[in-house]
């Protein structure tokens, strides 16, 4: 360690700043067996700039370029707090390559001390552990080294320049003087265009920061260049520096600058302003400066603070009027011509006082027009002049020519917008109409298509009906201005009804009859096909249309042609999607005796497709029904097939007698298998009404309203898992019990939600419409909920489902159940338990038959099942006779032989009831047969017809 400081000791004095950081980050980094070190120096504003670097790699090296002062890394803490740091290095994180290159290592820094404050720091990549109490005193002694060394280190010097001289020609080429602008307190840089120039810098990529000036400067010329600028600030005194820059071809250049240091209203520093200009020119055209400013093409002045002429160049003179003699020493506001420039003095004086540059324009004498631009020194005033006469009138003229441009620019976007968004063809032609015909003064519309050589109008505006009637439906003569325009596929224009008898005879007593004088006829061309003619006419005679105009229109023709084409294939897929939904939907909702329901669908508005919500109402067995909802997502003809099949899926499942969970799994199952793109919200519920229960599963789906019959309101608190096809099964079921005569009210989120309000803001409004509401009418309930939520002046952008069921209750009366033993004798039992009851219900001719179905199904439950058994008896609009027992095992009808001497009992019970079947429960099973009362109507049911619905949109 020792010996490594007494090495330095014996450097000579007099090495280069940047040499001695470099020697001090060597012995630094061997002394700890570092990974590799840098060295920093302070920058105006909050910036450390790398000056020196040992064991980094160039792309570690370039995110080391600028560290933030007061960000928490080692060298930064180390100049804020004026003392040694270290710090672990930051774990890896996304696009940081420090910190995935170094990770496991750590930081220790000490500071570089200046006059009165740190100005900068040494930092050694160490292998994780923090330095010894020795290593920290070494590292010390380096920085102590360094600072002394870089006191004593003579300034930089230019690259040597060849004593060869130039013409003033080339020297003009070669001078750009730049000016710039900072402000401390915020850190923006701005350079103007010459500027740029000098630092090789372009407007796209410069950055106006101080620090992009920090990063083009040479390591070596920093830290003499910010020790200049911090004793200009200090001293508040001129600051001159000459320095090297990186240029675009990855060289470095000399450049030259000079700057004063502007004060706020408290005297304290905030500003600086100055020039630069590039100095790797010979000594010869340094020394001709004034030459080059005398001859360049521009007009040049200097002046003092008191606004006396110091300098003048020829161009300034010959605007003046007056000789480099006359002027010199003249204050510029009592020169004549100086006089007649409005504005001029104002504008100095302003630059002046703000101590910032300004460009403006003034006009002199005889109409001619110099833009000037006013630059602060710090020994007094720069202005440039440039006689912009001639470009002016060459703006003025394009200018008015970019106007027209852009005006016809502006109709063929506003008309470009609007088709665009046209979604029928009533849609193009309102478009037309209202950006077209007033661009050319026309005053009616006629948009045709021709389809087996006759021509369908399928739109017009400012043409009278009786004319409609004829031109409708027409067909296509030889001589004939549509004809001509469908086969050529170039416009056609007749500007007078002496020319349409001229050249179309046979059409020109309808052409007169129109009440027009003349008529654009445009083709409408659209994937290489002409299909259709759109008409412009014009009812002042003697129209001309300009070429600007006659071309405007032909374009405009391409545009309608394409997006009445669109609209056409649109309303067309349109149709068909809305024809498929609705024979996807009920066309009825069934009559039952546990409930009362009404549905209504209302399409998502104008301009969007078809979209995949549906509802369902499904009979199950012993006085059970389903209610489902679901919300395919997305729009489409896909969506709405996934709607079909995912209701017959349920509609399937349901019939399984499957439970509700177990349905929900299927269908996440089903929707799946169709892609990994498909997914749906779906509701299903189950009620019972003969006790009252209801299980619900939810995917993702609102939650049900439930009005009990007091009128209070409220919603379910559903256990909701995500949508199907992002489920993971099981799902859960909310058990609850509904009292008789409570409305059900299931939805989907477009009749609550839309582009003007959230979804629990739907649901509260939808939850007062309920609570507000008291007719018992179902289907009146349903119009005024839609109606409401969705007005028929407001846009919906999805579709909306409403399902509302009243349930009703089986009364206790009309249900009867017993318990059977597990031995034969429960078959004989059973039949007295339905002989009694029947005869109490007043069945008695129904009472064989149902003995007989009671017996079979008891005996099937002794010979294959196990107990317990029981049997009910359910009497609402039809009988229904159950067993149950606690096996699961799948009752089957076999064929028998002849010698079988069993086998045929569920053919029996098959033959003798109108259907049967089997629901599985979480104990076992119940076998269910299903007989018609002689006085009940099995086709009685309400039918639902989707277009018979009012409109709502």
């Amino acid at each position: 360690m020792n010996g490594r400081l007494e090495l330095l000791e014996s450097v000579e004095a007099g090495i280069a700043e940047s040499e001695v950081l470099r020697l001090a980050l060597l012995h630094a980094v061997a002394e700890l067996g570092g990974l590799g070190g840098a060295v920093h120096l302070r920058g105006p504003m909050s910036a450390l700039r790398l000056v020196a670097s040992m064991g980094l790699p160039p792309s570690d090296a370039r995110s080391w370029e600028i560290v933030d002062q007061e960000g928490v890394e080692a060298p930064a803490l180390a100049v804020r707090r004026g003392r040694p740091a270290w710090a672990p290095h930051p774990q890896p994180s996304d696009g940081d390559t420090r910190c995935a290159r170094w990770s496991g290592a750590g930081l220790a820094a000490v500071p570089l001390l200046g006059a009165d404050r740190p100005r900068g720091a040494l930092t050694v990549v160490t292998q994780g552990a923090q330095p010894t109490a020795g290593q920290w005193e070494f590292m010390g002694a380096v920085a102590a080294w360094a600072q002394e060394r870089t006191m004593a280190a003579p300034p930089p010097t230019g690259r040597l320049r060849e004593e060869a001289g130039g013409s003033i020609s080339s020297d003009l080429r070669a001078v750009q003087v730049g000016t710039w602008d900072w402000n401390m307190r915020t850190g923006e840089l701005l350079w103007d265009d010459a500027a740029m120039i000098v630092y090789g810098a372009t407007p796209d990529s410069f950055v106006p920061r101080v620090e992009s000036w920090m990063k083009i400067v040479h390591p070596d010329d920093l830290p003499s260049t910010l020790a200049a600028v911090e004793k200009a600030i200090r001293d508040e005194s001129i600051f001159e520096a000459e320095y090297r820059v990186l240029r675009p071809d990855g060289h470095y250049g000399w450049t030259q600058t000079r700057a004063r240091v502007v004060l706020d209203e408290d005297g304290e520093p905030y500003r600086m302003i100055g020039r630069a200009w590039e100095s790797n020119e010979s000594p010869a055209a340094r020394n001709t400066l004034s030459r080059v400013l005398r001859h360049m093409r521009d007009g040049f002045l200097a002046l003092d603070h008191d606004w006396k002429i110091l300098f003048t160049n020829l161009e300034a003179e010959r605007t003046l009027g007056y000789q480099d003699e006359d002027l010199f020493g003249q204050v510029l506001w009592q020169l004549p011509p100086i006089q007649h420039m409005r504005g001029l003095e104002a504008g100095c004086r302003k630059a002046a006082e703000e101590g910032a540059p300004a460009e403006f324009d003034v006009e002199g004498a005889a109409g001619r027009s110099f833009h000037l631009r006013i630059v602060p020194m710090p020994d007094g005033i720069t202005i440039y002049s440039t006689d912009v006469s001639e470009q002016r009138k060459e703006d003025a003229a394009r200018v008015a020519a970019q106007q027209a441009t852009a005006e016809r620019a502006a109709r063929t976007a506003e008309l470009t917008a609007a088709l665009s968004k046209a979604t029928t063809s009533q849609d193009v032609i309102d478009a037309v109409a209202q950006r077209v015909l007033p661009a050319v003064a026309g005053d009616g519309l006629l948009m045709h298509i021709v389809e087996d050589g006759q021509l369908h109008t399928i739109g017009a505006r400012g043409v009278p009906r009786d004319i409609l009637g004829i031109v409708d439906g027409r067909a296509l003569m030889e001589r004939d201005p549509i004809s001509e325009a469908i086969v050529t596929g170039n416009s056609v224009f007749v500007n007078t009804v002496q020319e349409y008898r001229m050249r179309y005879p046979h059409i020109a007593d309808l052409a007169e009859a129109t009440g027009m004088h003349a008529a654009m006829y445009l083709p409408l061309t659209a994937s290489g096909h002409t299909f259709g003619v759109c008409v412009i006419t014009f009812e002042r005679p003697g129209i001309t249309l300009s070429s600007e105009e006659g071309t405007l229109l032909t374009a405009i023709s391409a545009l309608v042609a394409h997006a009445l084409e669109r609209a056409r294939l649109y309303e067309a897929e349109h149709t068909r999607s809305h024809e498929l939904q609705r024979s996807l939907l009920p066309k009825d909702l069934p009559q039952l005796a546990e409930c009362t329901t009404a549905a209504r669908y209302l399409p998502a508005g104008q301009g969007m497709e078809v979209g995949g919500d549906w509802y369902d109402v499904i009979p199950l067995s012993a006085g059970r029904v389903a209610f489902v909802i679901g919300d395919v997502m997305g729009h489409g003809l896909s969506e709405a097939a996934t709607m079909g099949r995912l209701r017959t899926a349920v509609r399937t499942l349901a019939d399984l007698e499957l439970p509700p969970d177990e349905i929900m799994s299927h269908l996440n199952d089903a929707i799946g298998e169709l892609g990994e793109d498909s997914y749906a919200t779906c509701l299903y519920a189950l009620y019972d009404s003969t006790d009252g229960r209801c299980s619900i599963v939810s995917a993702g789906h609102p939650p049900p309203a439930v009005v009990r019959p007091d009128g209070s309101v409220h919603f379910l608190d559903t256990v909701s898992d995500p949508p199907l096809g992002a489920a993971d099964p099981p799902f859960r079921t909310l058990e609850l019990t509904i009292p008789a005569e409570s409305l059900l009210v299931f939805y989907t989120d477009g009749l609550v939600e839309s582009l003007v309000r959230q979804i629990d803001q739907g649901q509260a409004e939808l939850a007062r419409l309920l609570s507000t509401t008291s007719n018992n009418d179902l289907a009146w309930l349903s119009d005024q909920l839609v109606a409401t939520l969705l007005p028929a002046d407001q846009p919906t952008a999805d579709d909306s489902a409403l399902l509302i069921a009243r349930v009703h209750a089986l009364p206790a009366d009309r249900i009867a159940s017993w318990s059977l033993p597990n031995e034969p004798q429960a078959a004989g039992q059973a039949r007295g338990y339905v002989r009694s009851q029947l005869a109490e219900w007043g069945l008695e001719e129904l009472t064989m038959t149902t003995e007989l179905l009671a017996s079979e199904l008891v005996g099937n439950v002794v010979r294959y099942a196990k107990g317990p058994m029981r049997l009910r008896l359910l009497r609402g609009k039809e009988l229904i006779c159950e067993v149950s027992d606690g096996s699961l095992t799948m009752p089957r009808i076999r064929h028998a032989s002849e010698t079988d001497e069993g086998g045929r009992g569920l053919q029996l019970v098959a033959a003798l009831s109108q259907r049967w079947g089997t629901r599985y429960t979480v104990t076992g099973k119940w076998i269910w047969t299903v007989q018609q009362l002689a006085n009940s109507n099995a086709s009685d049911a309400i039918e639902f017809d989707a277009d018979s619905v009012a409109p709502l949109s």
